[in-house]
Protein backbone atom coordinates (compact mmCIF):
# COMPACT_ATOMS: atom_id res chain seq x y z
CA UNK A 1 0.00 0.00 0.00
CA UNK A 2 1.36 3.41 -0.96
CA UNK A 3 2.11 6.02 1.66
CA UNK A 4 -0.25 9.01 1.88
CA UNK A 5 0.76 12.57 1.04
CA UNK A 6 1.28 14.77 4.08
CA UNK A 7 0.91 18.34 5.24
CA UNK A 8 3.21 19.26 8.14
CA UNK A 9 2.42 22.32 10.27
CA UNK A 10 4.51 24.55 12.45
CA UNK A 11 2.61 25.52 15.62
CA UNK A 12 3.40 28.99 16.99
CA UNK A 13 2.27 31.67 14.57
CA UNK A 14 1.04 29.09 12.06
CA UNK A 15 -1.73 26.99 13.56
CA UNK A 16 -2.21 29.20 16.59
CA UNK A 17 -1.72 32.69 17.96
CA UNK A 18 0.33 31.74 21.00
CA UNK A 19 2.28 34.96 21.52
CA UNK A 20 0.01 36.30 24.29
CA UNK A 21 0.87 33.38 26.57
CA UNK A 22 4.53 33.25 25.55
CA UNK A 23 4.92 36.96 26.23
CA UNK A 24 2.99 36.62 29.50
CA UNK A 25 5.51 34.07 30.78
CA UNK A 26 8.46 36.12 29.50
CA UNK A 27 7.14 39.12 31.40
CA UNK A 28 6.82 37.08 34.60
CA UNK A 29 10.52 36.31 34.24
CA UNK A 30 11.51 39.88 33.38
CA UNK A 31 9.53 41.48 36.20
CA UNK A 32 10.86 38.95 38.70
CA UNK A 33 14.38 39.94 37.58
CA UNK A 34 13.62 43.63 38.14
CA UNK A 35 12.98 44.57 34.51
CA UNK A 36 9.94 46.16 32.90
CA UNK A 37 7.34 44.01 31.18
CA UNK A 38 7.37 44.18 27.38
CA UNK A 39 4.25 44.88 25.30
CA UNK A 40 2.66 42.19 23.17
CA UNK A 41 3.52 44.26 20.09
CA UNK A 42 7.17 43.22 20.53
CA UNK A 43 6.26 39.55 19.96
CA UNK A 44 7.07 39.50 16.23
CA UNK A 45 10.70 40.38 16.88
CA UNK A 46 11.07 38.22 19.98
CA UNK A 47 9.05 35.02 19.45
CA UNK A 48 9.88 32.23 17.05
CA UNK A 49 13.34 30.87 17.87
CA UNK A 50 12.57 29.04 21.11
CA UNK A 51 12.42 29.99 24.78
CA UNK A 52 16.17 30.46 25.29
CA UNK A 53 16.37 32.92 22.40
CA UNK A 54 13.21 34.62 23.64
CA UNK A 55 14.74 35.23 27.07
CA UNK A 56 18.01 36.41 25.54
CA UNK A 57 16.15 38.81 23.26
CA UNK A 58 13.99 40.04 26.12
CA UNK A 59 17.04 40.89 28.20
CA UNK A 60 18.76 42.52 25.23
CA UNK A 61 15.74 44.75 24.58
CA UNK A 62 15.72 45.59 28.29
CA UNK A 63 19.40 46.54 28.16
CA UNK A 64 20.72 44.06 30.70
CA UNK A 65 23.55 41.56 30.06
CA UNK A 66 22.68 37.90 30.58
CA UNK A 67 25.31 35.27 31.41
CA UNK A 68 25.00 31.62 30.39
CA UNK A 69 24.32 30.29 33.89
CA UNK A 70 21.51 32.77 34.51
CA UNK A 71 20.04 32.04 31.10
CA UNK A 72 19.81 28.33 31.86
CA UNK A 73 18.18 29.01 35.23
CA UNK A 74 15.61 31.34 33.67
CA UNK A 75 15.01 28.92 30.80
CA UNK A 76 14.13 26.16 33.26
CA UNK A 77 11.84 28.55 35.15
CA UNK A 78 10.17 29.61 31.88
CA UNK A 79 9.36 26.02 30.93
CA UNK A 80 7.90 25.31 34.37
CA UNK A 81 5.71 28.43 34.43
CA UNK A 82 4.58 27.94 30.83
CA UNK A 83 3.55 24.33 31.43
CA UNK A 84 1.19 25.48 34.19
CA UNK A 85 -0.94 27.38 31.66
CA UNK A 86 0.08 27.22 28.01
CA UNK A 87 -2.98 28.50 26.20
CA UNK A 88 -5.26 30.61 28.40
CA UNK A 89 -4.89 33.60 26.09
CA UNK A 90 -4.04 31.76 22.86
CA UNK A 91 -6.33 30.74 20.00
CA UNK A 92 -6.32 28.85 16.73
CA UNK A 93 -6.23 31.07 13.68
CA UNK A 94 -9.49 31.51 11.82
CA UNK A 95 -10.20 28.66 9.44
CA UNK A 96 -7.68 26.17 10.88
CA UNK A 97 -10.23 23.52 11.83
CA UNK A 98 -11.97 23.70 8.48
CA UNK A 99 -8.63 23.49 6.66
CA UNK A 100 -7.60 20.41 8.65
CA UNK A 101 -10.95 18.79 7.83
CA UNK A 102 -10.60 19.58 4.12
CA UNK A 103 -7.07 18.20 3.91
CA UNK A 104 -8.00 15.03 5.78
CA UNK A 105 -10.98 14.54 3.46
CA UNK A 106 -8.61 14.85 0.50
CA UNK A 107 -6.50 11.99 1.85
CA UNK A 108 -3.62 13.93 3.41
CA UNK A 109 -1.94 12.79 6.59
CA UNK A 110 -1.35 15.70 8.99
CA UNK A 111 1.55 16.35 11.36
CA UNK A 112 3.06 19.03 13.57
CA UNK A 113 6.78 19.88 13.55
CA UNK A 114 7.68 22.66 15.99
CA UNK A 115 10.66 23.89 17.98
CA UNK A 116 8.43 24.17 21.04
CA UNK A 117 9.19 21.42 23.61
CA UNK A 118 6.95 18.41 23.11
CA UNK A 119 5.34 18.78 26.56
CA UNK A 120 4.07 22.29 25.83
CA UNK A 121 3.17 21.34 22.26
CA UNK A 122 0.92 18.54 23.40
CA UNK A 123 -0.62 20.68 26.14
CA UNK A 124 -1.60 23.30 23.56
CA UNK A 125 -2.94 20.81 21.03
CA UNK A 126 -4.93 19.11 23.80
CA UNK A 127 -6.25 22.48 24.96
CA UNK A 128 -7.66 23.11 21.49
CA UNK A 129 -8.90 19.52 21.13
CA UNK A 130 -6.95 18.81 17.95
CA UNK A 131 -4.24 16.37 19.04
CA UNK A 132 -6.06 13.42 17.50
CA UNK A 133 -6.03 15.00 14.05
CA UNK A 134 -2.28 14.51 13.64
CA UNK A 135 -0.53 11.30 12.65
CA UNK A 136 2.66 12.60 14.26
CA UNK A 137 3.56 15.46 16.59
CA UNK A 138 7.23 16.38 16.99
CA UNK A 139 8.68 19.01 19.29
CA UNK A 140 12.18 20.40 19.71
CA UNK A 141 13.15 17.49 21.95
CA UNK A 142 11.44 14.66 20.05
CA UNK A 143 14.56 13.80 18.04
CA UNK A 144 18.28 14.59 18.32
CA UNK A 145 17.66 17.27 15.66
CA UNK A 146 15.42 20.32 15.51
CA UNK A 147 14.60 22.97 12.91
CA UNK A 148 16.33 24.25 10.81
CA UNK A 149 17.95 20.81 10.63
CA UNK A 150 15.93 19.09 7.88
CA UNK A 151 15.99 15.81 9.78
CA UNK A 152 13.49 17.23 12.24
CA UNK A 153 11.02 17.49 9.38
CA UNK A 154 11.91 14.26 7.59
CA UNK A 155 11.76 12.24 10.81
CA UNK A 156 8.34 13.76 11.56
CA UNK A 157 7.13 12.62 8.14
CA UNK A 158 8.56 9.15 8.75
CA UNK A 159 6.82 8.99 12.15
CA UNK A 160 3.54 9.83 10.40
CA UNK A 161 4.17 6.97 7.91
CA UNK A 162 3.69 9.37 5.01
CA UNK A 163 5.34 10.04 1.64
CA UNK A 164 8.18 12.60 1.80
CA UNK A 165 7.97 13.02 -1.98
CA UNK A 166 4.40 14.32 -1.54
CA UNK A 167 4.90 16.53 1.50
CA UNK A 168 4.32 20.23 2.15
CA UNK A 169 5.50 22.30 5.12
CA UNK A 170 3.17 25.02 6.43
CA UNK A 171 4.94 27.72 8.42
CA UNK A 172 5.39 31.37 9.24
CA UNK A 173 9.13 31.95 9.55
CA UNK A 174 12.60 31.89 8.09
CA UNK A 175 13.29 28.73 10.10
CA UNK A 176 10.36 26.85 8.58
CA UNK A 177 11.37 27.81 5.06
CA UNK A 178 15.03 26.91 5.60
CA UNK A 179 14.12 23.55 7.13
CA UNK A 180 11.78 22.55 4.32
CA UNK A 181 14.12 23.82 1.61
CA UNK A 182 16.99 21.75 3.01
CA UNK A 183 14.71 18.70 3.00
CA UNK A 184 13.61 19.32 -0.60
CA UNK A 185 10.03 19.97 0.52
CA UNK A 186 7.93 22.95 -0.63
CA UNK A 187 6.64 25.54 1.81
CA UNK A 188 3.38 27.40 2.13
CA UNK A 189 3.53 30.29 4.58
CA UNK A 190 1.06 32.50 6.41
CA UNK A 191 1.81 36.24 6.74
CA UNK A 192 0.33 36.72 10.21
CA UNK A 193 2.88 34.74 12.25
CA UNK A 194 6.15 35.52 13.97
CA UNK A 195 8.72 36.90 11.57
CA UNK A 196 10.77 40.07 11.69
CA UNK A 197 10.49 40.61 7.92
CA UNK A 198 7.55 40.21 5.54
CA UNK A 199 7.26 36.49 4.83
CA UNK A 200 7.08 37.12 1.07
CA UNK A 201 10.67 38.41 1.10
CA UNK A 202 11.86 34.98 2.26
CA UNK A 203 10.44 33.44 -0.93
CA UNK A 204 8.38 30.47 0.21
CA UNK A 205 6.71 28.50 -2.57
CA UNK A 206 3.32 30.03 -1.77
CA UNK A 207 1.75 32.48 0.68
CA UNK A 208 -1.87 32.25 1.78
CA UNK A 209 -3.77 35.05 3.45
CA UNK A 210 -6.34 32.82 5.17
CA UNK A 211 -6.63 29.14 5.95
CA UNK A 212 -9.59 28.78 3.62
CA UNK A 213 -7.00 29.01 0.81
CA UNK A 214 -4.82 26.20 2.16
CA UNK A 215 -6.28 23.06 0.56
CA UNK A 216 -6.14 24.59 -2.91
CA UNK A 217 -2.62 25.94 -2.29
CA UNK A 218 -1.36 22.51 -1.20
CA UNK A 219 -2.79 20.96 -4.35
CA UNK A 220 -1.21 23.64 -6.53
CA UNK A 221 2.21 23.37 -4.90
CA UNK A 222 2.39 19.59 -5.14
CA UNK A 223 1.30 19.62 -8.78
CA UNK A 224 3.56 22.47 -9.89
CA UNK A 225 6.11 21.77 -12.66
CA UNK A 226 9.00 22.79 -10.39
CA UNK A 227 7.89 20.23 -7.79
CA UNK A 228 7.72 17.53 -10.45
CA UNK A 229 11.29 18.22 -11.51
CA UNK A 230 12.42 18.26 -7.88
CA UNK A 231 11.04 14.79 -7.12
CA UNK A 232 11.79 13.20 -10.49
Amino acid sequence: MSLPPIVVFDLDGTLAETAPDIMRVLNVILVREGLAALPLERARELVGAGARALIERGFKVSGRPLDAETLERLFADFLTIYAEDTAANSHLFDGVLEALDALAADGYALAVCTNKPILHTRLILDHFGISGRFAAVAGRDSFPYFKPDPRHLTLTIAAAKADPARAVMIGDSRTDIATARAAGIPTICVPFGYTDVPIETLEPDFVIQHFDELAEAVDRVLKSPSRASLTA
